[in-house]
């Protein structure tokens, strides 16, 4: 699959003749959302990279184009007519990462006409039921316990006596500052890749896509040298300040001192060890420059953070990709396919997605998932929208991050409260609200910033439950004691905020 192209796999150690491998570019990958055309150009073109450099290197290899005419378009459709045409008595797969490929292959290999034998992607530090190994009999696992166990696992970041360098688990306190508004930011390393015969191929099939793309301009890695290179570009260029500036937000620039390599290690063209491997190294070598808050930020993100959210996944699914905790069901607004709107950090942070088909955590979580949370959005509508957009969305990733993390749909499986915020948190860590047509001090009244109100509707509307949370105690509180005017006037603002969303 077009997320397997691990090239370190055990499979490519040496070269066997009866061996075949199969790439295929399916319109079920391509249909089943409608992805930013980015992704597709630079999931298919990686893949056919990938297939280049298994041929190159002795291996029989069977590449189906999208538009070949042998093709289904359809996974197991497309093996049957394989297995047939090869007779082959083996089929070897290896575990996909989506829940819904796996119970295709699933069910596929109990009727197959052919010996199905599975096989690890070797690309994980953890394996899928780890959080039942780990935490068994535990209803819920808290991030930071997973965190400091895989820590102890791997032995990064550890001293000899088996305690964290520097005496802390986590230096996150010492990050999150807003960036100054005349720091100069380092420009991006973006690539330039010809994927025009692609791109031509997807108008010639009408594949329907959203978002921006120069189809010979592509800037995202489509091989494993581009991904490495663009990995030691952030660490010798951007790590200095990852963790520092991680949750700051501008209009001044589009990826900051951000990484970009989730698509990368998403494929699999690099691996969470050499990326952890490579930044630790670094760091030893340049700690006068690279603080230990900085390279901590970073690791807790590869082997904490992405780790767990995949192991969640695979403990909850089916069920997680249905669980609608509030009982949402707006629609979201149109703006978040066109970025028409005059709230400036939706405007930005929804036309950089489209451009660059890339925002980073905060911008996800803190402004378009903020603000599809405060208006009640179907948990479906927004995962269909987060799985689109992204360069780096896969399911496995996604789901957690945005049904649990972003709208809390799974009732604080994975977040201990509800991330939502007024306008104050967006100034806070922003640019956006100098220049934005609302007025992020106002609560009420014309030009009043729409987070305020939206916010303290979804207090009020929730208000029984989220009091419940010791973690909104402070807020619920605060609530409870406004005066009934006040209260009254905030939801009849909200009210008329949500009967008009696609005039905001």
């Amino acid at each position: 699959m077009g997320d397997q192209l691990h090239a370190g796999h055990s499979w490519y150690k040496s070269t066997q003749d009866e061996r075949l491998f199969v790439l295929m570019e399916m319109r079920q990958e391509t249909d089943y959302v409608v992805h930013h055309r980015q992704k597709i150009l630079a999931f298919f073109s990686a893949m056919r990279h990938f297939a280049d450099a298994l041929t190159t290197a002795g291996h029989r290899v069977l590449y189906l184009q999208l538009d070949a005419p042998d093709n289904t378009q359809s996974l197991t459709e497309n093996l049957n007519w394989i297995v047939e045409q090869t007779t082959a008595k083996d089929v070897h797969l290896q575990q996909p990462d989506e829940y819904r490929v796996d119970q295709q292959l699933q069910q596929w290999a109990e009727t197959a006409n052919c010996a199905v034998h599975w096989h690890d992607s070797e690309h994980f530090l953890t394996q899928r039921d780890v959080l039942d190994r780990w935490f068994s009999g535990k209803s819920n696992t808290i991030m930071e316990h997973f965190y400091r166990r895989m820590r102890k696992e791997t032995g990064y970041l550890m001293t000899v006596d088996g305690k964290p360098e520097g005496g802390q688990w986590n230096y996150d306190k010492e990050n999150r500052e807003k960036l100054p508004r005349d720091h100069d930011i380092p420009q991006p390393l973006c690539f330039a890749n010809d994927v025009s015969v692609i791109d031509t191929m997807l108008e010639r099939c009408e594949v329907k896509t959203m978002g921006h793309a120069e189809p010979r301009k592509l800037i995202w890695p489509v091989t494993r040298s581009q991904a490495r290179e663009l990995l030691s570009f952030f660490i010798e260029n951007m790590l200095i300040h990852f963790g520092r500036y991680q949750d700051a937000m501008t209009t001044d620039g589009w990826s900051l001192y951000h990484a970009r390599v989730s698509f990368a290690l998403n494929t699999k063209m690099i691996t969470p060890r050499e990326v952890v491997d490579k930044a630790i190294e670094y760091w030893r070598s340049h700690q006068d420059t690279v603080s230990l808050a900085q390279i901590e930020g970073f690791v807790r993100q590869i082997i904490g953070w992405r780790e767990y959210v995949r192991a969640i996944y695979w403990q909850r699914m089916p069920d997680y990709e249905s669980v609608n905790h509030f009982n949402h069901n707006r629609e979201l607004p149109d703006f978040y396919w066109t970025a028409n709107t005059k709230m400036a950090c939706l405007q930005h942070s929804i036309n950089q997605s489209l451009d660059y088909a890339y925002a980073h955590h905060i911008q996800r979580l803190m402004v378009t998932g903020n603000f599809a949370l405060l208006i009640g959005a179907h948990p479906d509508f927004v995962d269909r929208w987060y799985l689109g957009i992204y360069i780096d969305a896969l399911q496995w990733v996604e789901l957690p991050n945005t049904r649990g993390m972003s709208q809390y749909a799974d009732g604080g499986v994975l977040a201990t409260k509800p991330y939502i915020s007024s306008g104050s948190y967006i100034q806070k860590m922003s640019h956006y609200c100098n220049d934005c047509h609302y007025q992020v001090q106002r609560k009420v009244g014309e030009k009043a910033c729409p987070f305020n109100s939206l916010y303290w509707h979804f207090i009020d509307r929730h208000f029984d439950e989220l009091s419940r949370n010791p973690r909104m105690a402070l807020i619920t509180k605060q609530w409870e004691k406004r005066a009934d005017a006040d209260k009254k006037e905030l939801i009849q603002q909200a009210n008329h905020y949500l009967e008009s969303l696609e005039d905001l």
